[in-house]
């Protein structure tokens, strides 16, 4: 007689209650939707599929440097959406180009099968992401590389127009009644930054300077800003380009004794937070969390059913300019992580 070890039976009779729960929950209107959610989200918390396909594996390569929050944001959305679709997911990073290309390459040695990677230097990308497609491992370019993604053999491209984006803040300075805005650019070669900045030059109607930094020496990134707040008085506005240098560039503007407004692209707990005590302007939301949910689950779709989304244009997740007023609503969701 076989005998279930103590967590096996609490295992087993939590499934039976948890089905038990959802049948119930189906016959109830407007509380048991929201119950049926709870129990969802429930069983996906316990690692539960909510499909019966093959247990796929898609691995996501990035450039991203050590500790950038940006990427825990995405990575959940992955993460989350994994879950959902059975899909066993695996994450890797570096922000030397040649790192990354040598993990992407690892990855199609390994036979994934699916990929989603960044082309924030698509030049030293090309021949990995070519190399995947050919070996039939599909394909989904986030966040940057938008312009190279269909050329390099990519489904599709999820993420902002970084270019677009950037014409938003600089129409949003505009309003704000600013004349000389500087942009912080954290990470040299990277295109989709010199877009962002381009951007808010072409459409700002004051004049906007480029200011280089080492972003991944945030006391060197506080001194630089500080430096070119001291020596240029007529700076009112400072745009950074990522959510954790917003707090430094604050914190650099007071010791410089400057009043230029910080505003910032990208959203995390802080900066939502900061948002709402009038720290900070405005962000420059692209939704990172969706960026990684979507794309982990547009490859399962392209592998069950053939389906692709964006009829061969990226699928934008931003821009989305967030105020003062609307931080409030979004708070909560930034101090979870999902935003």
């Amino acid at each position: 007689m076989t005998r279930l070890r103590t967590g096996g039976v609490r295992a087993v009779i939590g499934a039976v209650l948890a089905l038990a729960l959802t049948g119930a929950l189906a016959g109830c209107s407007s509380t048991g939707g929201k119950r049926a959610e709870d129990a969802r989200r429930a069983a996906e918390a316990q690692g539960r599929a909510a499909v019966d396909t093959p247990r796929w594996t898609v691995a996501m390569v990035t450039h991203s440097g050590d500790g950038d929050t940006f990427w825990d944001i995405v990575q959940k959305g992955a993460k989350q959406a994994a879950v959902k679709d059975n899909i066993n997911f695996l994450y890797a990073h570096s922000d030397e180009a040649q790192q990354q290309a040598q993990l992407i390459d690892s990855y199609v040695a390994k036979g994934v099968d699916g990929l989603i990677v960044t082309l924030a230097k698509p030049d030293a990308m090309k021949a990995a992401v070519e190399k995947a497609v050919k070996a039939g491992i599909p394909v989904i370019t986030v966040n940057s590389g938008a312009e190279q993604s269909k050329a390099y053999g990519a489904l599709t491209h999820i993420g902002q127009d970084e270019t677009v984006a950037g014409e938003a803040v600089g129409e949003e300075l505009d309003k704000r009644g600013k004349k000389k805005a500087l942009c912080v650019l954290h990470e040299q070669g990277n295109v989709g930054h010199e877009q962002r900045c381009g951007g808010a030059k072409k459409t700002f109607g004051g004049e906007l300077v480029n200011l280089y930094v080492d972003g991944t020496n945030m006391p060197d990134v506080k001194a630089s800003i500080e430096a070119k707040l001291q020596s240029d008085k007529s700076i009112d506005a400072v745009v950074t380009l990522g959510a954790p240098f917003a707090d430094t560039a604050v914190q650099a503007a007071k010791s410089a004794g400057s009043k230029a407004e910080i505003d910032t692209f990208d959203l995390n707990a802080k900066v939502a937070s900061s948002l709402q005590a009038g720290t900070l302007g405005f962000a420059v939301d692209q939704q990172p969390y969706l960026q990684g949910y979507e794309a982990v689950d547009l490859l399962w779709l392209y592998r069950y059913n053939a389906d692709v989304l964006g009829g061969g244009k990226p699928v934008l997740t931003g821009p989305q300019i967030i105020t003062k007023d609307d931080a409030a609503a979004l708070v909560g969701y930034a101090e979870r992580g999902t935003r």
